[in-house]
């Protein structure tokens, strides 16, 4: 198996400090590249190369696809969020393994893309939970999540230009959809990086926190989007990545579609629930139809 589970519930003596910085960073790896954790109804997948600062090689994108497929398929579960094991985010593709001639994609899934990530089409919100280290490969997974939460000592970037590379993880396709252009271009053409305080004053991220709570509260971004009903959770991410198929929002076409995607929705037993619950003044009773 490449992936792992434990239920084993972070302690809630030390707010602070996220399961993964209580690990060794320089203790050996596990067998697993990437091991999934429940918390309810929250996937934590962790990157698990810390030796290698999680850097990207073929056993990690297995695993990681594996465990974004079972994020979509599993009813129990409703958010995902991506963080990496040690003092590291994500390090890009391992270039040993790519000096050697081995590929580092997903033997079978080329539609799941790099990291078995940046391609691959899930439903269900992803949260970056960007501990460390994020350049190149790892900046392009934090770009195919829906949000992202860094640390203060983090950087953002595309410094494939320097090395004689292109960033075709998808940070040439998206960077310049999450901020203004020109600051795209900037980082693209350069390769220089974005700091964190830079990446959350151009909305590239969403908030910056210190390194220890990083999880933590992508944690607790994570059970604020599981608390609503999961049929509009995913219906409001397919109609936000489905627009730009689109031409202008002024189209008939996009309308259409739009229309579609809620139309389902409206249909549902939740549609029901939502204002009902609403008008008897309690929790809402999600059941997923």
């Amino acid at each position: 198996m490449v992936i792992t589970r434990t239920t084993k519930e972070p302690s809630v003596a030390l707010p602070v400090q996220s399961p993964e910085r209580q690990e060794q960073p320089d203790q050996p790896d596990r067998e697993a590249a990437a091991v999934l954790r429940r918390e309810g109804p929250v996937a934590v997948i962790t990157l698990n190369r810390p030796r290698a600062m999680n850097a990207v090689n073929a056993a990690m994108s297995v695993a990681v696809g594996n465990a974004l497929r079972e994020l979509d398929e599993d009813p129990e579960l409703s958010v995902g969020v991506i963080t990496g094991a040690g003092r590291a985010f994500c390090a890009g593709a391992d270039l040993k393994e790519l000096g050697a001639g081995r590929p580092v994609s997903a033997p079978g899934h080329p539609e799941w893309g790099f990291a078995g990530l940046v391609r691959h089409v899930v439903d269900k919100p992803l949260i970056a939970a960007a501990n460390g280290f994020a350049l190149g490969g790892g900046t392009e997974i934090v770009l195919a999540c829906d949000l992202a939460v860094i640390s203060e000592d983090a950087q953002l970037g595309l410094p494939e230009v320097k090395r004689g590379l292109v960033a075709a993880a998808g940070g040439l396709l998206r960077l310049h959809r999450q901020i203004p252009p020109k600051v795209a271009a900037h980082a693209a053409l350069t390769g220089e990086p974005l700091d964190a305080a830079t990446a959350l004053r151009w909305g590239l991220v969403n908030e910056v926190v210190p390194a220890d709570q990083v999880v933590a509260r992508a944690l607790q971004l994570a059970r604020q989007i599981a608390a609503n009903a999961p049929l509009a959770v995913r219906a409001s991410k397919r109609i936000m990545r489905r627009s730009v198929e689109f031409g202008s929002d002024w189209d008939p076409a996009i309308w259409d579609m739009n229309e579609a995607e809620f139309g389902e929705v409206r249909r549902s037993e939740d549609a029901k629930e939502g204002p009902r619950a609403f008008a008897e003044k309690r929790p809402p009773r999600w059941q997923g139809k």
